[in-house]
């Protein structure tokens, strides 16, 4: 109902109303056509009349002129009929069309508030595909429930009430019972149609799914020789959702002959019941067209109402689907009336921090540690120590089960959380870029930047010297997720757009642990420059990348082992030591062997 009543659009409401009387006139007009084609049918036979006309000689110019002006005003009725209907659609497509755009940006911007265990636990082409079939079946659904269910019920009491005058009780509870097991086999078979359309949706979801993680991960298959798997994986599912389609398309044809079955039942008694009252002397030839007439008329909405009633529950299916995705809980939300964040000093503080992806596994032990503001501090430790945990609790992704993070003294479950990421800025260890040009991913840092800005950034990456080797400089296409570049290349567009966004604090989550040797150095290179100034949190593997920092935080098993500079924990002789003692072994065992 919001979005087929939007309560701040009066014009469009406007529009349903002026929509509706549309509605209400093409209905009168066509209850109405049957009456003048049954008088011209009876003056032309003089049925009623005792004037003689029909024997084939016409009776006087006023029969004749009768029979003409009610034919004339038949097919000027027919004629605004079809006027009032399409005028109708002219004036509600603007409000079908407003509600599917609104549905889609809300689905679309409820996907984005949702939490990153929703996104890492999606399928892409699953989602993508709900929210299509959601979005597009709002704009059918109000279609058919304004513009035939109701009026097919108006019509319905409309054809009651004229039927009982002219005929009696007896038409009445024919067309009643005939209505009534037409509408009790369309839902019975259609509710058996439905749970086949379920099974199809999702072989349909399955197959296309298949088929975006394949292609996603295109160099994957290359690598493995895997195409006549991804193309048999591929084939299963397409091959489950014809089997599935052939069960659905049957079952219709099924239906159809059902249906077909009922109403030519009626239209056969009726007619005939018509004919024997002929015989009787009760009833004219006119009414005869009568019945036909009405009859056509009633059942040609309600023919459609098969294909209403399953285009109904299939849109039903459709977005409960969506509106699942729309009910699926917000995990992290900001608090009614939180207020944003203010970094004056922008220091960072994980206190007595308790976090775990599931609850039966913990990640964060009660972990602590202060990052003053201006320094910079590396996060080190074996795999699974929790280092990449903190850079999602920083972002707030997650929030931590118990304790707090703080930046500027302020816990970050008390602030909106689009202040919090407008003083944070990150250079993840995978840079995926949009599939569009080097500007725009570089002006992605902040919206709204100038091209100075991003000439500034792209300078401050070391990038401008490959910008000037490409032919169209910052409008060449990067390709999906940046893959046009190279790793290097990546890394670079993303600290410029990072420079764009300007943080006080920089995130550094293992940037260069992805690039060779030379790379490496000229991007750390880079982010050393970059990170003058800033408050700076190195989560890295590698510890010759991170000699050089101000504190390192040593992690173990999700709690704080060691800290302290590289040379203190040198000495200490603990775990970073150990792990400092086995890739220099290791650097000299690759030296080793390359000589």
């Amino acid at each position: 109902m919001p979005y087929l009543w939007p309560a701040d659009r009066p014009a469009l409401r406007w529009r349903i109303v002026v929509a509706i009387l549309l509605i209400l006139s093409a209905k009168a007009t066509t209850l109405a056509l049957p009456f003048a084609y049954k008088r011209a049918i009876d003056a032309m036979t003089g049925s009623g009349t005792g004037s003689g006309i029909g024997s084939g000689v016409i009776g006087g110019s006023s029969a004749f002129q009768v029979a003409f002006a009610l034919v004339l005003a038949y097919s000027l009725g027919r004629f605004a009929a079809v006027g009032f209907d399409n005028i109708r659609n002219i004036v509600f497509e603007r409000v079908g069309q407003d509600a599917t755009r609104a549905l889609a940006e809300d689905v679309f911007a409820r996907l984005h508030r949702l939490s990153l265990r929703f996104h890492l636990a999606r399928r892409t082409g699953e989602v993508t595909k709900v929210i299509e079939r959601g979005t597009k079946s709002i704009d059918t659904m109000l279609y058919f429930m304004l513009f035939n269910i109701a009026p097919t019920i108006i019509e319905l009491v409309a054809v009651t009430v004229i039927f009982y005058t002219h005929f009696g009780w007896g038409l009445v509870a024919a067309t009643a019972a005939a209505v009534a097991a037409y509408i009790f086999i369309t839902r019975w078979i259609t509710e058996w149609r439905t749970h086949l359309r379920e099974t199809m949706n999702r072989l349909d979801g399955q197959a296309l799914s298949r088929a975006v993680d394949s292609l996603l991960n295109y160099e994957t298959v290359k690598y493995f020789g895997a195409e006549d798997r991804e193309q048999a994986r591929y084939a299963q599912a397409t091959g489950a959702y014809a089997l599935a389609a052939v069960k659905s398309e049957n079952s219709l044809g099924l239906l159809n002959i059902a249906q077909a079955l009922i109403v030519n039942l009626l239209m056969a008694g009726a007619m005939g019941y018509t004919v024997y009252g002929w015989a009787q002397g009760k009833l004219t030839v006119g009414d005869l067209v009568f019945v036909n007439t009405y009859l056509t008329q009633l059942f040609r909405p309600l023919d459609m109402l098969g294909m209403v009633y399953r285009t109904i529950r299939q849109g039903l299916i459709d977005m409960a689907e969506m509106f699942r995705l729309m009910d699926t809980p917000v995990e992290v939300a900001d608090k009614p009336g939180a207020p944003a964040l203010v970094v004056r000093r922008p220091s960072v503080t994980f206190d007595d921090v308790v976090f775990g992806y599931d609850p039966d596994r913990t990640i964060l032990h009660g972990l602590s540690f202060e990052v003053p503001a201006g320094r910079q501090i590396a996060v080190v430790g074996p795999s699974g120590a929790g280092k990449s945990t903190i850079g999602r609790l920083l972002f707030r992704f997650y929030d931590p089960w118990s304790g707090r993070i703080l930046i500027d003294g302020q816990d970050l479950r008390e602030v909106t959380q689009a202040s919090l990421r407008a003083h944070l800025g990150i250079v993840p260890q995978d840079s995926v870029l949009f599939n569009d040009t080097i500007g725009y991913n570089i002006a992605y840092g902040r919206e709204g930047a100038g091209q100075a800005e991003v000439d500034a950034a792209a300078e401050g990456a070391a990038l401008t010297d490959l910008i000037a080797r490409l032919p169209q400089g910052f409008a060449t296409e990067v390709g999906e997720r940046g893959l046009k570049l190279s790793g290097g290349e990546k890394q670079r567009v993303a600290i410029a757009r990072t420079l764009v966004k300007n943080p006080p604090i920089l995130l550094l989550d293992e940037a260069t642990s992805a690039l060779d040797t030379r790379t490496e150095q000229d991007i750390l290179a880079t982010l050393h420059r970059v990170s003058t100034g800033r408050t700076t949190i190195s989560i890295a593997h590698r510890l010759s990348t991170i000699a050089d920092a101000d504190t390192i935080l040593v992690l173990d098993e999700g709690k704080l082992a060691e800290s302290g500079s590289h040379l203190e924990l040198l000495r200490r002789d603990g775990l970073y030591a150990d792990m400092w003692l086995r890739q220099a072994n290791e650097a000299d065992a690759v030296s080793e062997a390359a000589e």
